[in-house]
């Protein structure tokens, strides 16, 4: 039974701080704990989690506490067995969560594990819907950016790779991996003698360990033989069509061999013929695989979007979102900026070049955002043509008004994607312009036709070069939070799966943030303007 948590407001007698020396209640006060209990304990809203409790019934356990316990983990980068231990005997953990009395409530290990079942088994049940931890993160950024007077109208998105937990593992390794997962599903007295040879010790070392280099074909291929086999036995099963073991063998058998039903030898594909969005490991089916920059990476990719400003004393985490990591960064921004714009009222974003895109640019349309890029990706325009940017061009139809000799065309259309401007023979031939220009000569004139793609590059382009040293500056700021994060594991997760990924993502973002709020509240960011303007001279403080 859902019973929120308001207890932590009644006065005590029992009151821990009021037996402190003086001079250790000073201490106490400039700790972190204060802080917290004030602008995160008491800021979580309990009750869209009732939903994951009954209505009879024993009372939950107060779900601000283990939220709150989950955010500090996650500050601190410690186990479950740690943060137990701080509740237990850590006076400023437990005064940070609203506990006046050290060991005055009891904590199950249990009761954390049972409250984050919840919350993914409301996710798995909620497709799109609001993952509950999103909410509250929501909630405490606009409380954090009220009370350090932090604009989110200026923001800036970079994306990061992370690994789920899985192992980097090569197609041996993972046949091994897909083919013990489908022994193992099969009753013992229906195991064939070459499948029982996958249970063995030995079998593992033989295959991993000890095979020559110039055996991996064939020892791939004796994999996926005996994962073909399994799979027969599988389907034979009783209430097994539709279990994850037959749905990981078809996946794996599908991306990892050709399909021959005529010949019963099983034939691997070639390493180039594998798709990115292959299976990458028995244990999690949503991961992927994707290179970026020199570093191939199977798992997951982060989007994060935060603050920017340069008179913010400090910058606020503002959006995160998980995908796999072969979803694109421009696809990641696109679907994000309504969100985006609809929490925080956005109006600028800076991006690098990987986020360019129509679709991009069209939903910043949609929600008044502009883009700011730091770059483009894609081949730049040949510099022996004029640039583009030298047309007078209308940049809300793409007519061409003027053409950079100053000729008005006798007419001009946009057709098919294609803006197109015709001139007089004699003026083109006379033009100095003539041997770098676009325009083609045709039998009643000359035409000059650009792509409307094109023409939006290259005032993307033209807009990157005017202001590319403010650009980049605003953007370069969110690497440092993806460093931030990674060092307090983002890393490498110690969960599988997207919904799992996605909740732990979001509390060690939300911890993020969390951690920046008490650096602001106790003096520890450096003021912007430190200086003063007295009797007309400047004067540092």
């Amino acid at each position: 039974m859902f019973v929120p948590n308001d207890g932590h407001t009644q006065q005590t007698i029992f009151n821990s701080t009021d037996w402190m020396d003086k001079k250790v209640r000073d201490k106490f006060n400039k700790s972190w704990a204060p802080i917290f209990y004030e602008h995160v304990f008491k800021k979580i809203d309990e009750d869209p989690f009732a939903v994951l409790y009954g209505k009879t019934g024993k009372p939950n356990f107060p779900v601000n506490i283990l939220l709150s316990l989950e955010y500090i983990k996650h500050m601190r980068n410690c186990s479950d067995i740690e943060i137990l231990e701080a509740f237990y005997f850590d006076y400023l953990v437990n005064s940070a969560v609203g506990n006046k009395v050290l060991g005055g409530i009891n904590l199950a290990e249990r009761t954390i594990y049972y409250f984050r079942e919840r919350i993914y088994n409301h996710c798995l049940g909620n497709p799109g819907a609001d993952s509950l931890l999103f909410s509250q993160f929501i909630n405490l950024l606009h409380n954090f950016a009220e009370a350090a007077g932090i604009s989110l109208n200026e923001q800036r998105a970079d994306t990061t790779l992370f690994m789920s937990n899985i192992k980097k593992a090569g197609r041996i390794s993972l046949a091994y991996d897909v083919l013990l997962k489908a022994v193992k599903a099969i009753p013992e007295e229906q195991l064939t003698g070459n499948l029982s040879k996958a249970l063995l010790p030995d079998f593992k070392t033989s295959v991993l360990y000890r095979s020559k280099a110039t055996e991996g074909d064939s020892t791939l291929e004796m994999l996926l033989s005996m994962c073909k086999e399994a799979l027969i036995l599988l389907e034979n099963q009783p209430n097994m069509l539709d279990s994850k073991e037959v749905r990981i063998v078809k996946r794996f058998l599908s991306e990892q061999s050709i399909d021959n039903p005529n010949d019963e030898k099983i034939i691997p594909k070639a390493n180039k013929d594998i798709p990115s969005s292959s299976l990458q490991s028995a244990y999690d089916e949503e991961a992927t695989y994707r290179k970026k920059g020199n570093v191939g990476q199977s798992g997951y990719v982060l989007g994060l979007s935060e603050t920017c400003a340069k008179d913010n004393p400090f910058q606020l985490i503002t959006d995160y979102v998980v995908k796999p990591n072969i979803t694109s960064d421009a696809k990641i921004l696109t679907e994000r900026l309504d969100i985006i714009h609809e929490n925080t009222g956005c109006s600028d974003i800076y991006v690098d070049g990987g986020f360019h895109s129509d679709d991009v640019h069209e939903a910043a349309g949609n929600n008044n955002i502009n883009i700011h890029l730091t770059n483009m990706t894609g081949k730049e325009p040949d510099n022996d043509k004029i640039p583009i940017t030298d047309f007078d061009i209308d940049i809300e139809t793409n007519k061409i008004n003027k053409c950079p000799g100053g000729y008005i065309p006798t007419r001009a259309a946009v057709n098919k994607g294609q803006s197109s401007a015709h001139f007089p023979h004699d003026v083109c031939n006379n033009c100095p312009y003539r041997d770098k220009c676009q325009s083609k000569s045709q039998a009643k004139d000359c035409v000059v036709r650009i792509s409307e793609k094109a023409i939006k590059a290259a005032f993307e382009r033209y807009k990157i070069k005017q202001g590319i040293h403010e650009n980049t500056s605003m953007r370069a700021g969110i690497e440092g939070s993806n460093s931030a994060l990674k060092r307090k594991g983002q890393n490498k997760l110690a969960v599988r799966g997207l919904i799992k990924c996605s909740i732990v993502s979001g509390i060690k973002t939300t911890a993020q943030n969390i951690k920046r709020i008490i650096k602001y509240i106790q003096g520890g960011y450096k003021q912007k303007n430190p200086n003063v303007l007295l009797n007309g001279i400047i004067v540092p403080i």
